[in-house]
């Protein structure tokens, strides 16, 4: 009988997961698995993930974002500069070339949500728009992971990662 409640458990946490692994299109762009960090008491901006896939045959520039969550959305690039991490704004956005998929992750490309007007907490979702040069404007929603993430909790694999330690029986 635990085994039977346990496989159950699992398929129920797959398909929690797999809900909240979204993908959103407009035109030849797709966004895929949007998702921010949590925020500690008193933060007053966050940080934003996606995948874009430009699947056109021309490029487009991912200009601009907003969210009523916070004051602006703007986009950074993180690099690595001898031994020291800079962050720095795109002000002309960021281009897709055609057939290109980029990844927003974490000490790379990302959106900052600055001037934000509440604490962001792990599980909420924040609703959010997109603006790219030709495709126009894009409506999203970002799941909240935790403050540490590294990721969002679906890979977009169709697996739920497991914890260390965890077993399947």
């Amino acid at each position: 009988m635990k085994c039977i409640s346990f496989v159950f458990a699992i398929l129920m946490m797959l398909c929690a997961t797999q809900a909240f692994a979204q993908s959103f299109k407009t035109g030849t762009i797709e966004v895929d698995q949007p998702w921010v960090r949590a925020t500690p008491k008193g933060a007053d901006s966050t940080a934003g993930y996606f995948r874009i896939v430009n699947s056109g045959t021309a490029a487009d520039r991912l200009t601009g974002g907003s969210s009523s969550l916070a004051s602006s959305v703007q986009f950074h690039e993180m690099t690595m500069t001898n031994g020291v991490m800079k962050m720095r704004p795109l002000p002309n956005g960021l281009e897709i070339k055609p057939g290109e998929t980029i990844e927003l992750k974490p000490n790379s490309f990302h959106a900052m949500f600055v001037g934000l007007k509440q604490p962001v907490k792990q599980g909420d979702h924040i609703k959010g728009t997109l603006t790219f040069e030709k495709a126009g404007d894009l409506e999203v929603e970002f799941a909240v992971e935790s403050i540490g993430a590294r990721q969002p909790a679906s890979t977009g694999t169709g697996h739920t990662q497991m914890s260390p330690g965890m077993k399947m029986h």
